[in-house]
């Protein structure tokens, strides 16, 4: 029998309750987002636990444990029998606009607890789970984890760091979202860019219905959605093509790359925007390819195996596969225009 290193054993059983902290505390987390106690904890705190029970219309002895599992996490302040969120605490539970808010993640987590059984299933099979299929809060979850990054990132660096699309967006350009689930990608560009036109496509007929809902609710006319696929969404001669954190989902990404490229005018830009991720195993070991491995297991190997060819990606392809899947649809030059500690964003002509 191999010998037992204890120190080594110690590390890891420390590494795994650590973990097991985080992972009970995802429906805590979720319960303090629903119930507004994270945002009414920043209006008034510091705060006594009646105090903040009463301000959210709670009851005080739920309060009182949510509060101390949270100060126990370090996700609240605790001092002198009283709490309150740190500036940093704040902008990651109760600044929706942070750039990093994360309570889409907790929500995905969620989902993908919920996704279990299913992708449980076809780990026997090798079959996929359509995204249609995935837990039934997948699709806002998702929507709320990329919210953060698009809306501090999207106009303000990315498109600027394309060659020549910012003037081409303020002077008038026709727009393709591809893959625009719940539309915010879409959304965010329309604001920005008035003059311009965008079309919103889906192959998920149940995320366009939100989007077009949203993009009614902003009052937007320059935009509309459809349902669509990668391969043969509807449209030719796009100054402009994105797509936000699914070409690694698609069944068959070289289809959809051709076709894209067909779509585009002469001179036109595609955007692919992916997960961040190195090219090897090694490149990734740390934690965001921790998180980009686990969801991609749950949802995004399962999603492509579901369609047609099922290249299954995964969402730490890397920038090397990545630029050969774009390659393959005749576009000549890949490069990476800017990134973010999640996200890289690629500039294919």
């Amino acid at each position: 029998m191999t010998e037992l290193n204890e120190t080594t054993l110690n590390e890891l059983v420390g590494r795994v309750l650590g973990d097991l902290g985080g992972a009970v505390s995802v429906p805590l987390v979720r319960i303090g987002d629903a119930l507004g106690l994270y945002r009414t904890l920043k209006e008034i705190g510091p705060a006594k636990v009646d105090e903040l029970a009463d301000a959210a219309a709670c009851a005080p002895r739920y309060v009182r444990e949510w509060l101390a599992a949270q100060a126990a996490s370090g996700y609240v302040h605790h001092e002198r029998g009283r709490f309150s969120l740190t500036p940093e605490q704040a902008l990651v539970f109760a600044e929706p606009d942070s750039p990093v808010n994360l309570i889409g993640a907790f929500d995905t987590a969620a989902a993908m607890v919920e996704n279990q059984p299913k992708v449980q299933s076809v780990f026997k099979t090798g079959r996929g789970v359509a995204w249609g299929d995935q837990a039934g809060c997948m699709f806002c979850a998702v929507a709320r984890l990329f919210r953060p990054g698009y809306v501090n990132a999207l106009v303000q660096e990315w498109l600027p760091a394309l060659d020549g699309v910012i003037d081409k967006l303020k002077s008038g350009a026709t727009v393709a979202d591809v893959g625009c689930g719940h539309g915010l990608s879409t959304i965010l560009m329309a604001q920005a860019f008035p003059d311009s036109r965008f079309t919103g496509y889906d192959f998920h007929p149940g995320s366009i219905a939100p989007a077009t809902a949203h993009a009614q609710a902003h009052g937007l006319t320059n935009l509309h959605f459809e349902v669509g696929r990668a391969q043969d969404f509807d449209g030719r001669d796009f100054d402009l093509i994105t797509c936000f954190d699914c070409l690694h989902d698609m069944g068959d990404p070289k289809a959809a790359a051709a076709h894209i490229r067909k779509a585009l005018k002469d001179g036109g830009v595609w955007m692919v925007v992916e997960p961040m991720a190195g090219d090897t195993l090694e490149e990734n070991i740390n934690p965001v390819g921790r998180l980009y491995y686990s969801a991609s297991t749950m949802i995004c190997v399962p999603t492509s195996l579901a369609q047609e060819t099922g290249l299954a990606l995964g969402a730490q392809a890397g920038e090397r596969r990545l630029a050969e899947v774009i390659r393959s649809g005749g576009f000549t030059h890949v490069r990476r225009a800017a990134q973010t500690p999640l996200n890289m964003v690629l500039e294919a002509t």
